[in-house]
């Protein structure tokens, strides 16, 4: 597929410059600082979020011991970095060392419905308490001059129309932008996203709207695109599956078989550069589990990839799966893979 213009034209934010309409979606234990080297080798987006960053330990944060707090300098200015809280105040101050160490932007989590972080009132428990949400959003516009980007989810319940409504007070309250997830709260990826909930935002805001949701390959991104009339598309477990995609979107790469066992290995450098031994075997084996929705047999891929407790062992596997003969990669990746 040609590059298109669609996905290819610049976005300007307070004065700043997306490059293009191509982002990864923040996800927490996907989007670490590893898995960004991938990417950027690839290259191809407008912007990478981070994962989930708590806006209590932030302030404070040590980028060089941070798990998930940490980052390449050559990736801010194309790095936003998302926090979850329940405090607006402790949304600004984190947002204020944010906007110090000079990241594009600043991005507030009201999309994760998880019970650890909506029990601590966080993520898409915002969404049930608009005025504080819109309290944060406000206090947070004030205090920064990067960009701010909010992600959110239909809601609650299964009509579109808080959403719509909460995307308005959003813009009113000086989001710069926002990431759309169209599915309940409650539901987490048990059923199909509503994608024209997205046009219902979209038309409702005159801010950039960021789809997100099942955008899997060329054909699914190019749908999303037409159906919606949003402004990007904020990328998710996708991307974790094909690092590649935003360059196979916006300057038309194509992807070879040994481009799988290239992503596979830089992975295992990367994940072995960036972590213990314990959190790269966790994260590596969460990456294995979407890489391997590429294959056919990935299910059986996927334990043949993650036997072991080491990371010796690991290599080992990877060697030993890919090396003479690289598997044969499906027309379409593995729905009951990606959807775990």
């Amino acid at each position: 597929m040609h590059a298109t213009e669609s996905f290819s034209a610049p976005i300007t934010l307070r004065g700043r410059t997306i490059q293009n309409r191509l982002c990864l979606a923040p996800m927490a234990g996907l989007g670490h600082v590893a898995y960004r080297a991938i990417a950027a080798h690839y290259g191809g987006y407008g912007l990478l979020f981070t994962g989930m960053c708590s806006a209590r330990a932030v302030p404070t944060e040590n980028r060089h011991k941070s798990p998930v707090f940490n980052w390449q300098d050559e990736e801010l200015p194309k790095l936003v970095c998302q926090l979850f809280g329940a405090a607006p105040d402790d949304m600004v101050i984190a947002a204020e060392r944010i906007q110090e160490e000079n990241f594009f932007g600043v991005d507030i989590n009201m999309g994760c419905s998880v019970s650890p972080i909506v029990g601590k009132q966080c993520g898409a428990d915002l969404m049930r308490d608009v005025d504080r949400a819109c309290e944060m959003v406000e206090k947070m516009r004030k205090a920064v001059d990067i960009p701010l980007f909010v992600k959110f989810r239909t809601g609650w319940t299964n009509e579109s129309g808080p959403a719509v409504a909460f995307a308005k007070m959003l813009e009113q309250a000086g989001a710069d932008a926002l990431t759309f997830h169209p599915r309940v709260a409650p539901d987490r990826r048990t059923k199909r996203p509503r994608i024209d909930d997205i046009r219902l935002v979209k038309e409702a805001v005159s801010i950039p709207i960021f789809g997100n949701g099942d955008v899997w390959d060329v054909p699914s991104a190019q749908s999303m695109m037409e159906r919606t009339g949003c402004d990007g598309l904020a990328i998710g477990r996708g991307a974790i599956s094909k690092p590649w995609i935003f360059a196979e979107l916006s300057e038309g790469f194509e992807p070879t078989p040994e481009t799988y066992k290239e992503t596979l290995f830089m992975f295992l450098d990367q994940i072995e550069k960036w972590c213990d031994p314990t959190r790269a075997i966790k994260l590596y084996k969460k990456y294995c589990m979407y890489f391997a929705a590429n294959f056919f047999y990935g299910n059986r891929l996927f334990g043949q990839l993650i036997t072991g407790d080491s990371m010796e062992k690991m290599r080992e596997n990877a060697e030993r799966c890919f090396g003479d003969t690289i598997p044969k990669v499906g027309k379409s990746l593995n729905s009951l893979m990606m959807n775990r």
